[in-house]
C-alpha cells in the first residue's frame, strides 16, 4: 500500500479483491453490491484509514465545475493533439465546465483529486506514470483507445484503426503496391498495437514480406528519415509506405526525393493521420482521417454522461474514422 500519501479507492479496492466500481458502490451503499461484500468493503476501508473524497462523494449532487485533460507532453505540438483538445474544450463550454491540463506536477500522492470530476486522456502512453496514476486516482477517467496497462479506465472511446488500415493497404494494392511497407509506432498505445497487429496480418493474407520499422513514440524527423532510409535499404523493391506517426510522412518525403523515388509513381505513400500540411503537400498524401476534434468532444461526453449516472462506468464508445485518398497513392 501507497505511503506517501492519502489511502486511494484503488487501493481499497485491491485490498478487498473487488473492483474500483464495486468499492466505490459498496462505500456509497448504491449499485447490485451485497451485504458480505459491503461489510468487507467498508471494513477494509476503515482499516486502511481511507477517506472519500469530497468531491467524488457528491457528483451527482455538485461538482467542481472542472474536468481535468492530459496528453502526451511529447506531442502537444502535433496537429491532431491540438484539435482533440480544442473538441474536449467545446463540450466542456456546451456543458458549464472548464478544462484543467494535468501534467506530472498537477498529480497529487495518492491520487486524492478535489479540484476535477474527472479526466480525459489521451492516447494513454503505458510508460507514462501520470497516465497510470490517473486512472487509479478517486474521479472517473476516459480514455481515447484503450490503456495497454492492467488498470481500466472508467470509459473509452475507440476506433476500428486495424480495419481503416487494412482498407488503406487494400487501397495500395489495388494501385499496383506489391510490397508495402510500415512506418510503425512502439506499441505504448493500443494505437501502436492495433496498426502492427494489422499490418502483419494483412501481409499474412496477402503472402507478402513484413516490412516495418518500429519508432519510439514521438520520434524526431531525423529519427524518422533514417528509419525511411533503412527501409529503403532493406528492400530497394519497396513499392508503397505507410506512416504511421503523425507528421511521420511530410518528413519521409525528402528522403524518398533524395533517393529518386516519385511519389504517386514508382512509390506509393500514405499517413495514418491526416493533417494540413498532407492535404497541400506535392503531391497531395492518402491519409486516415481519425476525427481528432470529434474524438475529443465524443471522450468529454462520455465522461460527462458517467459523472450524471446516463452510462456505467466501463462504458466504451465507437467513433467513424475515414480515408481521403489522394494523389500520393496514384488517386
Amino acid at each position: 500500500m501507497s505511503t506517501d500519501g492519502p489511502v486511494t479507492l484503488v487501493e481499497v479496492a485491491r485490498a478487498a479483491g473487488v473492483s474500483k466500481t464495486t468499492a466505490s458502490d459498496a462505500l456509497r451503499n448504491s449499485g447490485r453490491v451485497s451485504e458480505r461484500t459491503k461489510e468487507l468493503v467498508t471494513t477494509t476501508a476503515a482499516r486502511l484509514g481511507y477517506s472519500p473524497n469530497p468531491s467524488a462523494r457528491s457528483l451527482r449532487r455538485a461538482n467542481t465545475g472542472a474536468i481535468g485533460l492530459h496528453l502526451p507532453e511529447i506531442l502537444t505540438r502535433s496537429e491532431y493533439y491540438m484539435s482533440f483538445v480544442f473538441g474536449v474544450v467545446e463540450r466542456a463550454a456546451d456543458m458549464n465546465y472548464d478544462v484543467t491540463l494535468i501534467t506530472s506536477r498537477h498529480v497529487p500522492a495518492g491520487g486524492a483529486f478535489h479540484r476535477v470530476d474527472g479526466v480525459v486522456l489521451g492516447d494513454p502512453l503505458e510508460t507514462d506514470p501520470v497516465v497510470r496514476s490517473l486512472l487509479e486516482s478517486s474521479v472517473p477517467a476516459v480514455t481515447c483507445e484503450r490503456f495497454t496497462g492492467d488498470t481500466a479506465a472508467a470509459g473509452v472511446v475507440l476506433s476500428e484503426h486495424g480495419t481503416m488500415l487494412e482498407q488503406l493497404l487494400d487501397h495500395l494494392r489495388a494501385a499496383g503496391a506489391r510490397r508495402p511497407a510500415l512506418l510503425a509506432s512502439s506499441p505504448t498505445t493500443d494505437w501502436g498495437t492495433t496498426l502492427q497487429q494489422a499490418f502483419r496480418a494483412w501481409c499474412r493474407r496477402n503472402g507478402v514480406p513484413v516490412l516495418l520499422r518500429e519508432m519510439a513514440f514521438g520520434a524526431p524527423p531525423d529519427v524518422v528519415q533514417d528509419n525511411v532510409r533503412a527501409l529503403l535499404d532493406t528492400d530497394p523493391r519497396l513499392d508503397a509506405l505507410v506512416c504511421a506517426p503523425d507528421g511521420s510522412a511530410m518528413a519521409a518525403l525528402p528522403v524518398l526525393r533524395e533517393a529518386s523515388r516519385e511519389v504517386g509513381g514508382d512509390l506509393l505513400l500514405a499517413a495514418c493521420v491526416d493533417s494540413t500540411p498532407l492535404r497541400h503537400s506535392d503531391p497531395p498524401i492518402t491519409a486516415i482521417d481519425l476525427h481528432p476534434r470529434a474524438a475529443g468532444a465524443a471522450c468529454a461526453q462520455l465522461l460527462f454522461d458517467i459523472l450524471a449516472g446516463n452510462a456505467p462506468e466501463g462504458s466504451v464508445r465507437t467513433l467513424e474514422i475515414g480515408l481521403n485518398e489522394r494523389a500520393s497513392t496514384g488517386t
